[in-house]
């Protein structure tokens, strides 16, 4: 505890003393022992040269131990700073480089760290700003509905039309939540894709099972091509949501008495799940664009929607080592191609 306690210079002093006192004892001993003059004297020039050397090697160390400590301090001053000024050490000293160069290794995870957490800053700002952007038509819709029943007194069909006007706005918001909640489990990993070999056309039939009341308000053919007892390795809950939210748009974009056209083929890597439409199409610019997170494009703001279920589809189908494809062109319709590694 008391060596813990002492500094630097404190323990040279003390060594350099204790080697004094040491030297001066064996000194007299011998002279005591021999009587002989000149032993002593060779003894008191050997202590000279041992404590010299002792000396020199103090020096040298403490010299190297504070050049040493400065650029240690220029480095993590640096490193404070949010720069970082790289100097030159000497590479025989091993252990003073191997001490510098994890000193760089850990700036460089530092940098690292702290850009992911700026990333990820930036990202949760955008989210909150779209999440606002998304909330806002709904909620001023709910004031205004609100406060015109409040005010004025109308008749009770009047009233009605008010109220399941109100009840659209609710559920829009409860979807928004409600695809928030699903994305940002899943982004998080709370929520583990887990696959499975099993059959394809189970999950399919799932995601057409939503989508085929609307289609059927619309007039649209519905046709779909798969083989009932192919089997792929897919997680059935996710996947069935990846394309129950392409098949939704499908029928969102597609005009009435128009068709949409499931055909699943499997190939040597991959199975392909293509969902052809006779929709408006989209521009080349805009098909990267449309797996944003609340992307929408302007001319279609007047149909129902968030803009994440693309996004969303587009995760779990990657998070399974897949992908999905776009092909279109304006007026003629699209082209979602989702892929499923065999594997």
């Amino acid at each position: 505890m008391i060596l813990k306690k002492q500094s630097v210079n404190s323990f040279y002093i003390f060594t350099g003393a204790a080697v004094l006192f040491f030297s001066a004892i064996m000194i007299c001993a011998l002279y005591l022992m021999t009587q002989n003059t000149k032993a002593v004297l060779c003894g008191l020039v050997f202590a000279v040269i041992v404590i010299l050397l002792n000396i020199s090697v103090i020096l040298f160390t403490r010299r190297k131990l504070v050049a040493f400590t400065s650029e240690i301090c220029i480095i993590l001053d640096s490193m404070l700073a949010g720069g970082f000024a790289q100097t030159q050490l000497d590479s025989s000293e091993t252990l003073f480089a191997k001490i510098y160069h994890r000193l760089i290794r850990l700036y460089e995870v530092m940098q690292k760290s702290n850009n992911r957490n700026k990333s990820e800053k930036k990202d949760l700002q955008e989210l909150i700003s779209d999440v606002s952007h998304q909330v806002k038509t709904p909620i001023a819709n709910l004031k205004m509905v609100n406060s015109t029943l409040l005010e004025q007194d109308m008749p009770r069909e009047k009233q009605k039309s008010f109220l399941i006007s109100i009840s659209g706005q609710l559920d829009k918001l409860d979807f928004l939540m409600q695809s928030m909640i699903k994305t940002s489990r899943l982004e998080v990993g709370v929520i583990a894709i887990e696959k499975k070999k099993q059959p394809l056309y189970d999950t399919l039939a799932m995601a057409l099972g939503g989508i085929l009341i609307p289609a059927e308000n619309k007039n649209i053919t519905v046709e779909v091509e798969c083989p009932e007892h192919l089997k792929v390795p897919h997680d059935r809950k996710w996947t069935g949501e990846a394309l129950f939210n392409i098949l939704d748009n499908a029928v969102k974009y597609t005009p009435e008495k128009g068709s949409i056209y499931v055909n699943v083929e499997q190939w040597e890597m991959h199975t392909k799940i293509d969902i052809k439409d006779t929709g408006k199409g989209i521009t080349e610019n805009r098909q990267a664009e449309i797996f944003k997170r609340f992307y929408r494009e302007e001319e279609v703001h007047d149909i129902d929607g968030i803009g994440i279920g693309l996004y969303l589809s587009r995760e779990i189908i990657t998070r399974q080592g897949g992908y999905i494809k776009v092909s279109s062109q304006p007026g003629k319709g699209s082209v979602f191609s989702v892929f499923l590694p065999y594997r």
